[in-house]
């Protein structure tokens, strides 16, 4: 069973069921069980401070992923403990008018990148690229929520 925390720190209302089965979904996906993660819904300001003190980029950003697993030393037990998945909401809800396609559609997409991301996918190479998003948009596909 996994252990999946949403906590959003803005004053939007977020459907958290639903985006409770999407990351479930994911994971389920992926083979994943036994998983521990958090998703953080915060806005521009707050992921600006992030992505400037982490990553050293001075801008904001729509996702941040600080993967638990990719330190190698952690310890082997009965579940995995995933790490922190932060979305800017002003970002969804600017990308979802700037594609053409629903609020539902943009939270999800950032969501299982996210996912993806914790799970040691990247998209710095076109081959891991064309890997993560075929992924990205197969989970989604089969949820149904499409563009």
């Amino acid at each position: 069973m996994n252990s999946i925390e949403i906590i959003n720190e803005t004053n939007e209302e977020i459907d958290i069921i639903d985006l409770n089965n999407v990351i479930e979904y994911a994971l389920k996906h992926e083979n994943v069980s036994n998983a521990i993660m958090n998703v953080i819904i915060i806005d521009n300001e707050k992921i600006h401070k992030i992505n400037k003190e982490y990553r050293g980029i001075d801008r904001p950003t729509d996702v941040i992923s600080f993967a638990l697993e990719d330190d190698k030393t952690f310890v082997n037990t009965d579940f995995r403990v995933l790490g922190d998945i932060y979305i800017s909401i002003d970002k969804v809800h600017e990308q979802a008018k700037s594609y053409g396609h629903s609020f539902r559609r943009e939270l999800s997409f950032l969501t299982v990148h996210g996912i993806l991301h914790l799970l040691g996918y990247d998209h710095m190479e076109k081959n891991d690229e064309k890997i993560m998003f075929g992924k990205q948009e197969e989970i989604l596909n089969e949820l149904g929520i499409t563009r």
